[in-house]
C-alpha cells in the first residue's frame, strides 16, 4: 500500500513537472485572423444587394423585377461597357428568387476561364439537368451565370445554344459580356437582350456620396468631380481609385486622385496643349519631356486628355479633323508599344502642321 502511494505521489511530481515547464512553441498563441471590413475591396463590400440599390438603368432594372415577380423570367443577355451592373443586377435577381439559398440554387462561372466546349457539355449539362430543390414559390427554375461570355470559343458557344433549348424548362441562362458582336446570333436570339450604358455622372456621384458618407472620408467637390471625370462612367473604376487614394493620402482631393492614378492634372493638359500651339519643335519637346519624367505621366495618357482638350478648343472643322485623326494614330502606334520619343515628335509634328493651318486660315 506505501509502495502504491509513492509511486502515486511520483507520477503526480511528473505531472507537475511537466506542467511547469514551457514547451517551446506551446506558449505562443498565433490568433486566427479573420478578414475585417478595413481589407474588403470596396467594391465588393458595397455590392448592391437588391434591385433596388442598382445605381442606375432604372428602366432595365425595372422591367427584370417586374419579370421575376410575375415568375417570367427569360434567358438574359447583358451587355456593356465594365462596371455599369451587370453582375450586380444578376446576383440580386439570384438573391430576390432563392433567398439566402441563392448560392445552391445557381452556377456562376467565368468564361474567361472556363471557356471551352468540355464545361458546356459537363459541368453545364450536369447542373442544368439534375432536380432543382425549391426554396420558395418562384424558385422554380434554377439560373446559370456566365460572366465574360464574349471570351467563350465558337464551338461552346453552339453546344450551350442545344443545352439552352434543352433545359429551358428547369433552367435559365444569364450571359454576361463586353462585346455582344463576339456572341454568336445563335444565342442572341434565344435570349432577352439588354444594353448597360456607362453611367452618368450623376448616378456616380450619388453612388461615391453613399461611400463617402458609410466610410467617413474627408472629400472635397473638387475630388469628388475627379473621381467622376476619371472613372468615364465605370462605377467599379470609380471605387477603387476612391479607396487606393484614401490608402494614400488622408484628404481626397482633385490632386492627390490625379497623383494616385497617374494621369495628367487638367492644368498640366492646358500647359501641355499650350507649349503645342505655341512654341517651336525643341521647346515643346524639351519641356513635355521634363514634364513627363518629373510627374512620371504616361504619353498614352497625354495625348488622350490633349486629345479632349481639343474639343473644347475653338478650331475650324476642316482643321480640326486631321488633328484628331493624326492623334487617334498615334494613340494607336502607343499602344503597340512604339517607341515614346518618337511618338512624341509625331504629337508635336502634328500640332506645327495644326498651327500653320491656323494661322493661314486667319490670314
Amino acid at each position: 500500500m506505501a509502495e502504491a502511494i509513492a509511486l502515486m505521489d511520483i507520477d503526480e511530481e511528473e505531472n507537475q513537472n511537466h506542467l511547469s515547464k514551457p514547451n517551446k512553441g506551446e506558449n505562443v498563441v498565433v490568433p486566427a485572423t479573420t478578414p475585417t471590413s478595413k481589407a474588403t475591396p470596396w467594391v465588393e463590400k458595397y455590392r448592391p444587394q437588391s434591385l433596388a440599390d442598382v445605381a442606375a438603368h432604372r428602366d432595365i432594372v425595372d422591367t427584370i423585377d417586374r419579370l421575376t415577380s410575375e415568375n417570367r423570367l427569360p434567358h438574359l443577355l447583358l451587355y456593356g461597357p465594365p462596371g455599369t451592373g451587370k453582375t450586380s443586377t444578376i446576383l440580386a435577381v439570384a438573391r430576390k428568387l432563392y433567398g439566402a439559398q441563392y448560392r445552391n440554387m445557381i452556377l456562376e462561372l467565368n468564361a474567361s476561364d472556363d471557356r471551352g466546349i468540355d464545361v458546356v457539355r459537363k459541368q453545364i449539362q450536369d447542373f442544368a439537368s439534375t432536380q432543382s430543390f425549391s426554396f420558395g414559390a418562384k424558385a422554380s427554375v434554377k439560373l446559370v451565370l456566365l460572366d465574360e461570355a464574349d471570351a467563350m470559343t465558337k464551338d461552346a458557344q453552339f453546344a450551350l445554344r442545344r443545352v439552352i433549348e434543352k433545359y429551358t424548362k428547369s433552367t435559365r441562362f444569364a450571359l454576361i459580356c463586353n462585346h455582344v458582336n463576339k456572341i454568336i446570333p445563335a444565342l442572341q436570339s434565344r435570349c432577352t437582350r439588354f444594353r448597360f450604358a456607362p453611367l452618368e455622372p450623376m448616378h456616380v456621384g450619388e453612388r461615391l456620396k453613399h461611400v463617402i458618407e458609410a466610410e467617413g472620408l474627408d472629400v472635397p467637390e473638387s475630388g469628388l468631380e475627379a473621381l467622376k471625370r476619371l472613372s468615364n462612367g465605370d462605377m467599379r473604376k470609380a471605387l477603387n481609385i476612391l479607396q487606393s487614394t484614401h490608402m494614400a493620402s488622408q484628404q481626397i482631393t482633385e490632386e492627390t486622385v490625379y497623383l494616385c492614378t497617374g494621369n495628367p492634372l487638367p492644368q498640366d493638359v492646358q500647359q501641355i496643349t499650350h507649349w503645342l500651339l505655341n512654341e517651336s519643335f525643341a521647346e515643346s519637346y524639351k519641356r513635355i519631356s521634363e514634364i513627363k519624367t518629373r510627374k512620371g505621366l504616361a504619353l498614352v495618357d497625354i495625348v488622350r486628355e490633349v486629345t479632349m482638350f481639343v474639343f473644347k478648343i475653338k478650331m475650324q472643322s476642316d482643321i480640326r479633323v486631321p488633328l484628331i485623326n493624326d492623334l487617334a494614330d498615334i494613340e494607336y502606334r502607343l499602344s503597340f508599344g512604339c517607341n515614346d520619343k518618337l511618338q512624341l515628335g509625331s504629337l508635336i509634328a502634328s500640332f506645327t502642321r495644326t498651327r500653320s493651318a491656323l494661322v493661314a486660315a486667319a490670314n
